[in-house]
């Protein structure tokens, strides 16, 4: 069983930055892009951004627009997500998750593999 662990979650003060990292455990043969979700306190899982595995393609959702960037190294499949000028509505719980197609990516619903999450505090 495939898994992915993110890391690189912590307390930051509004304004400065973090980089996540999601590591699969093996490769992922049927894996076409891989995307973040982000679940603030009391809201429901909303999509931060994605990237086509292999073409490096990203998209973003508009509320990290210009502040975040997905990225993956592909010979130590792993992906990652450097976040600058982080705010307070920042704060949640962020999560990576990996497609076996192109569709739909804003919606978590078309992922099939998510790891468990790690935890961003932004103070303010």
């Amino acid at each position: 069983q495939v898994q992915l662990v993110e890391s690189g979650g912590g307390l930051v003060q509004a304004g400065g930055s973090l980089t996540l990292s999601c590591a699969a455990s093996e490769h992922i043969w049927d894996r076409f892009m891989m995307g973040w979700f982000r679940r603030p306190p009391g809201k429901e899982r909303e999509f931060v951004a994605v990237i086509g595995w292999s073409s490096g393609r990203t998209y973003y959702g508009d509320s990290v627009k210009g502040r975040f960037t997905a990225s993956r190294d592909s010979a130590k499949n792993t992906m990652y997500l450097q976040m600058n000028d982080l705010k307070p509505e920042d704060t949640a719980v962020y999560y990576c998750a990996s497609a076996a197609s192109g569709d739909g990516y804003y919606f978590p619903s078309s992922y099939n593999r998510w790891g468990q999450g790690t935890q961003v505090t932004v103070s303010s």
